[in-house]
């Protein structure tokens, strides 16, 4: 009997990977605005489409608790943005209005400057060290969907990139510097990915939210190119919505004990 059952239950386990695959290409199909074709969806999608490790985590700690695989894909967490530590609730009120202002509401002598360099741990962290930033948060933009968390992102199906906003004064830092310490940082030929983070969530942009941040962009990608014998892979768009990311993931390498102060120069360590 027992042997049955582990069968029925091989059996049942199959059954739903089968469903679970189908309706990730529905799914994908729905969120990324990309139509699936007939004959896609015949195809193993092991061949197709590699889940991510949190996708599979989700699946099988749905299927494993008898409750069904789709629902802990479609599930959607959601983010109290009011618990968040200024900006992060200026920033939702933002996003929620579909908004990617230039300057502060609370504070309009600071600007604002978006920039998405890999896993947005350690560009925070660089960029909480420049003199003349006020306020930094991390979170999400460019994507298709309102309000996505952490997990959602990073399954691929909401296409938003993490991402790093920056509140500054430009009496005392310039948007160039901005540029200087995303560049310094990053491989800008590398797509969709920095290092061994790989994935669209992890594609690194620069979004400005003037048209002087657009012309000191377009300078400065220019300027670097030469330095690199691929092209420049690093996105160049104007800003979107900008949604805060879940209040652990903010300043998160601070919190964990490394240097933040104006003008330090410890290495950053993205992962302990």
């Amino acid at each position: 009997m027992l042997q049955l059952s582990r069968m029925s239950r091989s059996g049942a386990f199959v059954a739903a990977l089968a469903t679970v695959s189908a309706s990730a290409w529905t799914l994908q199909s729905k969120f990324v605005g990309r139509p699936v074709a007939s004959s896609v969806a015949k195809r193993s999608v092991a061949a197709l489409h590699r889940p991510s490790s949190s996708q599979l985590n989700m699946f099988f700690g749905s299927f494993f608790s008898n409750g069904n695989p789709l629902d802990a894909i479609t599930k959607k967490k959601t983010i109290d943005y009011k618990t968040l530590d200024h900006p992060g609730p200026e920033l939702a009120a933002f996003a929620e209005q579909g908004l990617a202002p230039a300057e502060s509401l609370r504070d309009p002598n600071l600007k604002l400057a978006t920039f998405a360099g890999g896993c947005f741990w350690g560009l925070e962290l660089a960029y909480q060290r420049v003199p003349g930033v006020a306020y930094t948060a991390v979170g999400y933009t460019h994507g298709d969907v309102e309000a996505p968390t952490y997990d959602y992102v990073c399954s691929g199906g909401s296409g938003h990139t993490e991402a790093v906003i920056v509140y500054y004064d430009p009496k005392l830092c310039s948007y160039n510097q901005l540029l200087d310490v995303l560049f310094g940082r990053i491989d800008p030929t590398q797509v969709n990915g920095q290092g061994n983070d790989r994935g669209t969530q992890y594609r690194t942009g620069v979004y400005f939210h003037t048209p002087e941040q657009e012309q000191a962009a377009k300078a400065k990608i220019e300027q670097i190119s030469s330095k690199y014998r691929r092209p420049i892979a690093t996105e160049l768009k104007p800003a979107q919505p900008f949604w805060p990311a879940e209040r652990y993931h903010q300043q998160y390498l601070e919190k964990g004990g490394q240097n933040a102060e104006k003008g330090a120069t410890d290495q950053i360590r993205c992962y302990g």
